[in-house]
């Protein structure tokens, strides 16, 4: 009965915006809900639509700027114009910066182009450290709150560039004979207890012909798993999220057959106010409360090339200006409705009045995103960093070695020597 609702939704939402022109008239200071959804209807995805009238407001305010930091400005001048597709969908000549800042829409290949310009946006350039943050996940539904099955608390997630740095020594390259794009490490897990220590580690190749390196360690077997790349879309520990979708989709770019859909104005939280995140009372309580605002988008579909994989399809509603993924829909086999990835960024130099860590420039933060399954209608939101934490500002931007984004924090040891 669920999956039959989803396919009607949606079908319903093909019919309305293959009617006609926009009917949207949104501006600031309006409050669309559930009773109003339809009034936007062509500037969000069937996800989100479908999200609203479970639940999730919006408080639209007017559009604000999101300016590129300088150095990543300088960087795409200096160069931009070596870089070229490469066979099987890859780069060639990428050192930092936007690979592709003056596509052109009528451009053959400009899903392709676009999609790079989204894996090497500003805010995906820099060596990262995320700290203290949980996640809730359970089934959802109009009449009762979110009912917790698990509550995850995590220590870290980290991130190491390997290109496109432009920040921290070495630059704008950490000299490497494997050809590593990043690494990346999420460990270890302190709750729940059955999986206290658990934690992932993955690289990724500039080279799309070779496969990421992922392992997971769980302590209570006292080994470590290798997995496959396909085996990223997969939702593990009863949450609803997977590894490719993390930030939208966090994939090999050249694993996926694009398709651009075009560009039109959405609706996205781009400058949300509350940090840390403000969830929703009552119902509603897996969505956030914050700002919306109208923005320039590119809508882009992707179709994996890798045998067993999750979904059928993904579609990315992508912000202009920065290249950020407002929110991701993902289609199961059958080429049904199934997931929704909602992100909540703000642009700030604290993340709160009287934070330790101040940033030069205005600097992305994500407070909370929420992964949904309509299908099932079971939803995980994290909050980004926890609020068991005050004063934690979450994220740590280009800390280098004293936020703990050295080599040596994304090896197998360290990986088990966490865990232990």
């Amino acid at each position: 009965m669920r999956h039959t609702r989803t396919r009607i939704l949606v079908a319903a939402f093909a019919l309305f915006v293959a009617a006609g022109p926009a009917l949207a008239d949104v501006k600031p200071g309006d409050k669309v809900t559930a009773a109003n959804v339809d009034s936007v209807k062509d500037m969000i995805s069937p996800g989100l639509y479908w999200a609203i009238q479970y639940g999730l407001p919006m408080d639209i305010i007017e559009t604000r700027d999101t300016p590129v930091k300088k150095a990543y400005l300088e960087a795409t001048e200096k160069y931009s114009s070596q870089v070229k597709l490469a066979d099987a969908g890859g780069v060639t000549g990428y050192v930092a910066g936007f690979p592709f800042p003056n596509t052109d829409t009528s451009d053959p290949q400009v899903a392709l182009k676009l999609m790079w310009n989204f894996a090497f946006r500003p805010n995906f350039e820099e060596d990262l450290a995320l700290k203290n943050f949980d996640a809730d996940t359970g089934p959802i539904s109009k009449d009762r709150p979110l009912q917790v099955e698990r509550h995850f608390l995590i220590d870290h997630f980290r991130r190491l560039r390997y290109v496109g740095r432009l920040y921290n020594d070495p630059k704008p390259e950490w000299p490497n004979k494997e050809g590593f794009e990043y690494k990346e490490t999420l460990h270890p897990l302190i709750e729940p207890f059955d999986l206290k220590g658990v934690g992932f580690t993955y690289y990724r190749y500039l080279d799309p012909a070779k496969q990421d390196d992922s392992w997971l360690y769980l302590p209570s077997l006292r080994r470590v798993r290798r997995l496959s790349s396909a085996q990223r879309s997969d939702a593990l520990f009863g949450q609803d999220t997977d590894q490719d979708s993390y930030g939208g989709y966090a994939g090999q770019i050249a694993w996926m057959d694009w398709k651009f859909l075009g560009e039109k104005k959405i609706l996205a939280a781009m400058h949300t106010e509350n940090f840390p995140v403000k969830w929703v009372e009552g119902a509603a309580d897996w969505a956030f409360q914050g700002e919306w605002e109208e923005r320039d988008g590119y809508i882009l579909e992707g179709i994996s090339k890798l045998p067993q994989y999750a979904f059928s399809k993904r579609v990315l509603y992508l912000d202009k200006s920065t290249f950020e993924c407002a929110y991701s829909d993902m289609y199961d086999r059958a080429g049904e409705l199934w997931k929704i990835w909602i992100n909540n960024y703000q642009h700030k130099k604290q993340a709160y009045p009287g934070s330790t860590l101040t940033y030069d420039e205005l600097t992305v933060l994500i407070p909370s995103i929420t992964m949904i399954d309509m299908q099932l209608e079971h939803a995980t939101k994290a909050s980004l960093p926890s609020h068991r934490f005050p004063g934690e500002p979450g994220w740590y931007w280009s800390q280098g070695d004293g936020a703990g984004t050295d080599e040596d924090q994304f090896t197998i040891a360290e990986l088990i020597s966490s865990g232990h």
